[in-house]
C-alpha cells in the first residue's frame, strides 16, 4: 500500500494550528474531562484514539525501524485534537469540565 510521504511541514502545520487556537483560549487552570457537547467528547476521543496509536508505533519501533517523523506526528496530532477540543467548547460557550481527584 502507498502511503503519503509524512514531511516536516505537516507537523509544522499542526504546530501552527495549535499556537493559532492556543492564542484566543483562557490558561489551563485544571485538567479537562471530555464532555460540553458532542463535538467536544468526538474530539477527545479522537486524541484517545491518536495517543494509542503513538504508544503502538513506539512499541513497533522498538522491534522495527520506524520514522521518527510518525511519533512526533502522533505527538502532535494527539495535542492539535485536544487544543481543538478546548477550542471548540469555547465557540459553543460549552463548560469546560474540570477533573477534581478524589482525596
Amino acid at each position: 500500500m502507498k502511503l503519503p510521504e509524512l514531511r516536516l511541514e505537516h507537523i509544522d502545520f499542526l504546530e501552527k494550528n495549535i499556537d493559532a487556537m492556543d492564542e484566543t483560549l483562557p490558561p489551563m487552570r485544571f485538567f479537562v474531562l471530555p464532555g460540553g457537547h458532542t463535538a467536544i467528547s468526538q474530539a477527545h476521543v479522537a486524541r484517545c484514539v491518536c495517543r494509542r496509536a503513538e504508544r503502538l508505533v513506539v512499541h513497533l519501533s522498538s522491534e522495527e525501524t520506524v520514522n521518527p517523523l510518525i511519533l512526533t506526528y502522533l505527538n502532535r496530532l494527539s495535542d492539535y485534537l485536544f487544543t481543538l477540543s478546548r477550542k471548540i467548547a469555547l465557540d459553543l460557550g460549552a463548560e469546560e469540565q474540570p477533573w477534581i481527584p478524589e482525596k
